[in-house]
């Protein structure tokens, strides 16, 4: 039996000094999703189409450094194309940018967070609601979730439902309908990652009046934002089966 699709939608890339250490986006989604899923990775800023979203078992969308409320023209193309990815029933993961795409694509709003940057590792607060969803139920209340961002999912799309949140971003995490979710967190990110985030962003931290060394010093593992990588896998291989 072929093994399951699952399609990585690559929105970006990663500073030059990450990427020489830890590699691109694309590379910490395939490290933490299950070896039995058959990954193709595409690349869109640089043009590359993902075809029918009938030819997937899966979608994941990545992070990255572009702004969704920038419309560039492939980020757009990507809205219409996730769209009709969640209508055709396909289950998708949108992460940080992939999340406030996927916001964007099903009617929500996507803006500059009004009180500035949230970085670094930080509790995510689930809701009620994430007792009874696919991809959260079983995850404690609160966890802790590494985070990087300047924008966010200003409003939720209609009928989505609110699965979590933080101290400084009310939706952490949200799903529309029975399948497709985002997450403003990074499952993808080790604390090794996160760490040389908040080192090459210190400057810009310390002018925002953020404290750089003491982000760096609450670093943590965060295993359960983690586990959605896995979570999400079982998913889509049980939905395929």
């Amino acid at each position: 039996m072929a093994k399951t699709r699952v399609l990585i939608l690559k929105t970006g890339t990663t500073y030059a000094d990450i990427r020489a250490g830890f590699g691109d986006f694309e590379d910490w989604f395939i490290q933490g999703l299950s070896p039995e899923l058959d990954l193709q990775v595409l690349d869109l800023p640089h043009g590359e189409q993902p075809g029918n979203p009938g030819d997937w078992d899966g979608i994941v969308v990545t992070g990255s450094p572009a702004m969704v409320s920038d419309r560039e023209s492939w980020s757009e193309e990507a809205a219409a194309w996730l769209g009709g990815a969640v209508r055709a029933g396909i289950p998708v993961l949108g992460v940080c940018y992939g999340h406030q795409l996927l916001a964007h694509a099903l009617g929500g709003t996507v803006g500059y967070h009004p009180l500035g940057r949230e970085t670094g590792t930080k509790d995510v607060e689930l809701y009620a609601e994430a007792d009874q969803d696919p991809l959260f139920r079983g995850l404690p209340r609160r966890f802790r979730a590494q985070l990087t961002h300047k924008q966010s999912v200003l409003s939720l799309p209609p009928e989505a439902v609110l699965l979590g949140r933080s101290g400084f971003e009310p939706h952490q995490a949200f799903r529309v309908g029975d399948c497709a979710w985002g997450v403003q967190f990074h499952p993808e990110f080790t604390d090794a990652i996160m760490k040389a985030y908040l080192e090459i962003q210190a400057p810009e931290l310390d002018r925002e009046g953020l404290d750089a060394r003491a982000l760096l010093d609450e670093v943590t593992a965060a295993p359960e934002a983690s586990s959605l990588l896995r979570r999400f896998s079982e998913l889509v291989i049980n939905r395929r089966a």
